[in-house]
């Protein structure tokens, strides 16, 4: 029988940390609830030993990465159509049928996904084709139609080095619900 060895990794990354007066529902399993109450400051979790499937490597690899791992901002329409009166470019990354039917003023479609048959798959050189167009420091709003592939695209242009871009949540259609300017 293999031996198990409780691990634990560093959670305090903003997304995990927990307020100072939070307390973990009476339902949190007692280790954890003692693990999140045992000190001021950085959580860390001790994952016992009863996930034998759970590897160390996967711990260790967390704590060294936890911070490089970044959420493009996303804001409401209407904060992003003061970003764009502001001087902010639009980056609309929906598909040319759904830019060529209306968009907000100024945006430049580059698709980060196509359509074909009943699916959608990846801009395999949606990151060339943006930086042919727009700068890696340049302000950018990154919208869609909903707000998922905008925050997809947003990632992926953050990982590419892209450091000014905002996410439009709810995409075009919050856009047109809110009665902002559009263009055909």
């Amino acid at each position: 029988m293999k031996a198990m060895i409780a691990t634990s990794f560093d959670v305090s990354a903003a997304c995990f940390r927990a307020p100072p007066s939070y307390s973990p529902p009476s339902h949190t399993s007692s280790w954890l609830q003692k693990s999140l109450n045992s000190h001021k400051g950085p959580r860390s979790i001790a994952v016992p030993p009863k996930f034998p499937n759970f590897r160390r490597e996967a711990g260790l690899s967390l704590r060294g990465n936890l911070d490089a791992v970044t959420v493009p901002t996303s804001v409401p329409v209407r904060v992003a159509y003061e970003l764009l009166l502001a001087g902010h470019r639009y980056l609309d990354v929906r598909t040319p049928e759904e830019f060529n039917a209306g968009h907000a003023p100024g945006a430049i479609n580059i698709p980060y996904m196509f359509r074909v048959g009943s699916g959608m798959t990846k801009n395999s050189n949606f990151i060339k084709e943006v930086s042919s167009r727009f700068r890696k420091d340049d302000e950018i709003i990154v919208g869609c139609q909903l707000g998922k592939r905008s925050m997809m695209a947003a990632t992926d242009l953050q990982a590419a080095g892209f450091t000014g871009l905002t996410d439009i949540a709810g995409g075009y259609a919050a856009w047109t619900q809110n009665g902002l300017p559009t263009e055909l």
